[in-house]
This record gives C-alpha cells, structure tokens and sequence, in this order.
C-alpha cells in the first residue's frame, strides 16, 4: 500500500515505534507531501548553538530532521527557540542531546551521577529515579530524543574516550543499569539510544581521532556485546549509534575475500555488513539507527566526504549525525540520487523511520504541549529530585584501599593539607575548573595550601598531602593518565614520593584508573565524577559522616598485584 518492498518491510506497528494507525498514516502520508530535496534533509541532525534568532533562521533555510542542543545560559531564549522550532521545518524536528550525567547535566535543572557513578552505586532502583529525572528535565526543556546509554565495555582500561561513560566493564551490570535507563526515559517520552555499535571498549583509543577496532571474535562478540545489543533491541530501545568501530571478526566470516584487506577494518556507519546485515537481519533491530558525529577522523579516514556522506546512508545509517557544511553534505546525497549510487527507495526507507521516531514521540500530534517558560521552571531543579540525586550521589565514593590506615580525616590530625590538583579537565573548557574540595575541607576546619608551579615543599609543613584529580572521559585525548610533570610542574617534582614522609592520599573525581600510574600510593579513592555534588560527597565520606558504599564496577588495580600493597 505504502510503495516499496522495502517500505512494506518495515512493521511500524511493532517494536520499538508501536504506531497505531493514525500514526502509520502520518508517516506515510508526510513523507509522500515532501519534496526530493526535503526528503533528504530529514536525514540529517545538526548541531545547534546560539540565540534563538540566528538558530531560527539557520534552520529555516537547511530545515533538518533535527538538532542536537548545546544550550546557553539564558533558560528563557532557551524556551523561546524550542517552543517556535514547530515552524522552522515542514516537519516537527526531534531535539537530542548526549544525556550522561556529572559534567555533562542538563544545564538549569540537576546535577546527577554519571553511569559510571551509577554503577559504583549499583542500584537499579537508583539509576531508575536518576534518569526518570534526566527525562522529565529534558522534556521540560524541549528535548525527545538522547544519545544514551552508554553500553560500551570498559576493558581497554587506557580508554579516555569509554572512561566514565560507561556502566563499568561487567556486561551482567552494564545490562541491568542499561535496561532500567531505557525503560525510563522512554516511559517518560525521551527516545533512547544504545552506542557504540558494534561495541566499544576493547580498542584504547579514540574514535574522534582513529576508527577503533573490536577485536573479539564472533563467540565472544555474541557473549559481550551481542548479549548487550539484543537485551537493548528486546527491551524496545528506539535507537541505535552506528560508530565508527570496526568488526573485522565480523567481515571476515561473511566475506573471506574483502576481510583479507582493507575491508575488514571498515567503520560501522559505512558498512552495510554491519548495519544490514548484522544489526537489522542477524539482531532482528526494527528502529533508527543513526549514524555517530561524522566530522570525526574515525569517519574522515575512510574517504573524502562527497563519497562517505551518500555512503553512510547506503549502509544502513537513517540518520547523518553533524556536519561542517550541512549544504554542501546535503548536494552529495543529491548527486548521489542523481547518478544511482543511492536509491530514492533507500532514502524513503530511512525517511520512513526518521518520521516513525517523530510519531512514536507524538510529534505529529497538533494536540501535544509545547515547551513553556513557566513548566520548565516548574519542573527543572526541582527541591525533590535535588534531594533524590543527592542521596544517590553520597552512595558512589569508593574506597579502593588504605593500607596506612588513613581515614577519616580529621582537623586534629591532618589539620596542615597540601594539594597537588589537575582541576577539573572537560572536553571544552579551555583551562581545567577551579574544584571546590579545597574549600570544603577549609570550612571542616583544615588549613588548606594549593600547590602552585615553583613552591618549595618542606613534609615537615603538613599533616597530609592531598592528590586530587578530576579527569572525567574526554574527546580528542587520547589515554588519559596521571602526568605528574604537569602535576607538579618539573622533570624532579616529577619524581618526588612523599609519602614515606608525610600521609598521603590520592583521589580521583572522574577517571577510576590512577593506580597504574601510582601503584604505591598508600590510600587510593575513586569518585567518578567532578560535579559539585560529588565533591561533597567525597569529603562527607573523606571526613567519616558518610560511609564509603560504593563498589568498582571496573578493576581499579588495572590487572596488576603491584597496585593492591
């Protein structure tokens, strides 16, 4: 009835959209009323940044199958460009966002715990309350859509760009923490996504800069991530992120021949091997799959982007995630249509499901609310999910050892404290954040010194020496590790141990892995995230007003004994 075989495929009453009639019929009937050119630029999700007027009147003119908000300060400029993207496009745009938690926070509403902190935590009920209220906020500011969780394996320890974000590097755990996510955002009208197809986590570097590789073999793939992929397609996730992660395992069992070669380290987003044939045919996954960033190396590799662009959507990706010069991307699809390399019923294919998600989210109800100024305050921030976020918070700080016998500090023993600190290091600040543990430690009744580049350090000044880090994942770095020439500012402070001299601790706020680069260190604690919120709550448990409750959910001695003494 709806064109193509390909079309007639695709069972829009059945997982994940679960459309009703009425919804079928929107999305059939509103991709047929568009024009070739607006067909295409349905597949694309574009970054957006700015004042409401510009942003308008920049997607006025492309008129994308959405945006992915980074937003500014002003809540109410905010509001105002959500509540008027309706008109910006002949279609109701989805409005994503990476929805992870610590640093990353939705601005104007809770801090809460990044999955990794959630795992520490280990409490599916926890994760549950946690990303409902994720969800409610983001609704609350206009969002339907987001690029988590997060079901990569942390096994690559050195991996800066897994690190944090994911639940940690055991799948039963990764799994359980996964499925409650999905189930509440979706159950609150955020559409999730499971990331990185085909799986992430064993290849230590990073895909903004390299396509990563899985290295494991197809029985171990099906045991990991096979595992976690269907447990996520069975639970009705709406999306899947192609990455830029290839399977050579994979491509050589199906094709001998290209896995000989080059082929067979081909990125996800461009291999239909993948995409097709594994994910849709093998995993049985009926929802949208879109692509990762493509301005990334990982994807820039493989070709110059007048070819990778129309390719990408030849191999299964519906959605084309960011681009440099969406007008130029947008001509590649065109001439690409135009000299058969991409057919028009592959496009409606991948407009069909674009246009699904919208109606699986109510997009295509004129009776639908619409984001307020007035709601959003009402529901952002709100007394009792700061409270709720709080209480799970406190429960992350882990203790991985304290063979001096450390703890808790106290004013009276460890009143004189000096810090050695990175600050807190993110991905888009151009100088780390002040921290704020340093001064909670002074209003505790410490005597805190910072230490800066030159100071002379006498252990005979101090009670305790304090190493605080605060190294979440970051982007475009490539292993994360503790530089201690950079911690202290020379080639000799590099070299210095103080902890035969003076009692020492070490603590990290994001990345679980410093022992590797301090295996002697006597007293060692991971926190996971440099929120505000965690830093209090590390120094209730630092200070003994709070239990030290959470448990690794990644090996923190990095394999190694040498760690454990």
């Amino acid at each position: 009835m709806w064109g193509s075989p390909a079309l007639a495929a695709i069972d829009l009453s059945a997982a994940p959209f679960h459309l009703d009639e009425a919804a079928i019929a929107w999305v059939h009937e509103t991709r047929e009323a568009l024009s070739p050119r607006d067909k295409l630029a349905q597949l694309f999700v574009l970054i957006s940044r700015g004042g409401s007027e510009g942003e308008l009147e920049a997607l006025r003119a492309f008129k994308p199958g959405g945006i992915t908000r980074f937003f500014g300060p002003d809540l109410e400029d905010e509001i105002a460009l959500m509540s008027q993207l309706d008109g910006a496009a002949p279609v109701p745009m989805l409005v994503s966002a990476d929805l992870e938690g610590s640093r990353m926070s939705l601005p104007f509403g809770t801090e809460v715990p990044n999955p990794l902190g959630l795992a520490a935590v280990d409490d599916v009920e926890a994760t549950t309350a946690i990303a409902t209220i994720m969800a409610e906020e983001a609704r609350a500011l206009g969002l339907n859509w987001s690029f988590t969780p997060v079901i990569d394996i942390n096994r690559a320890w050195q991996s800066a760009i897994v690190g944090t974000r994911s639940y940690g590097s055991d799948p039963d755990r990764i799994e359980r923490h996964a499925l409650a996510q999905i189930a509440a955002f979706q159950a609150n009208g955020v559409a999730a996504t499971v990331k990185h197809w085909p799986g992430e986590g064993y290849d230590d570097r990073d895909q903004h800069l390299v396509t990563t590789v899985n290295p494991l073999s197809l029985a171990e793939w099906e045991e990991t991530f096979g595992r976690l992929y269907r447990a996520a397609i069975a639970a009705g996730v709406m999306s899947v992120m192609s990455a830029h992660i290839a399977f050579p395992a994979f491509v050589r069992e199906l094709d001998p021949e290209a896995g000989a070669g080059a082929e067979a380290f081909r990125p996800a987003t461009l291999s239909p091997l993948l995409n097709q044939t594994l994910l849709r045919e093998k995993l049985g996954f009926n929802g949208l799959i879109v692509s990762d960033a493509t301005p990334m190396a990982g994807f820039g590799d493989w070709g110059p982007r007048q070819e990778t662009i129309p390719q990408c959507v030849i191999a299964g990706c519906d959605v084309i995630l960011f681009s440099d010069d969406a007008n130029a991307d947008l001509l590649y699809l065109v001439k690409a249509v135009a000299d058969g390399r991409l057919s028009q019923e592959r496009v409606d294919e991948a407009v069909t499901r674009v246009l699904a998600l919208k109606a699986a989210q109510g997009l295509h109800r004129p009776d639908r609310p619409r984001p307020s100024l007035e709601a959003a305050r009402a529901v952002l921030g709100r007394p009792e999910s700061r409270l709720t976020a709080r209480s799970v918070t406190a429960r992350a700080p882990t203790l991985v050892k304290d063979v001096a016998g450390l703890l808790p500090l106290s004013p009276a023993r460890h009143k004189r404290v000096l810090i050695f600190s990175t600050g807190a290091v993110q991905p888009f600040a151009p100088v780390p954040l002040p921290l704020s543990v340093p001064d909670l430690l002074r209003q505790n009744g410490f005597e805190v010194t910072e230490y800066a580049l030159g100071m002379a350090v006498d252990p005979k000044n101090f009670d305790l020496l304090l190493y605080l880090l605060a190294e979440e994942t970051l982007l475009t770095r490539q292993r994360i590790f503790l530089n201690w020439r950079e911690l202290t500012g020379s080639v000799f402070g590099a070299m210095k141990r103080y902890w035969y001299d003076l009692p020492t601790l070490m603590v990290s706020l994001g990345f679980p892995y410093y022992l590797h680069d301090a295996p002697r260190v006597p007293t060692y604690v991971n926190a996971y995230g440099s929120n505000e919120d965690m830093q209090a709550a590390l120094v209730e448990a630092l200070l003994g007003r709070a239990a030290f409750s959470g448990t690794s959910p990644v090996d923190p001695f990095c394999g190694s004994d040498q760690a454990r003494y």
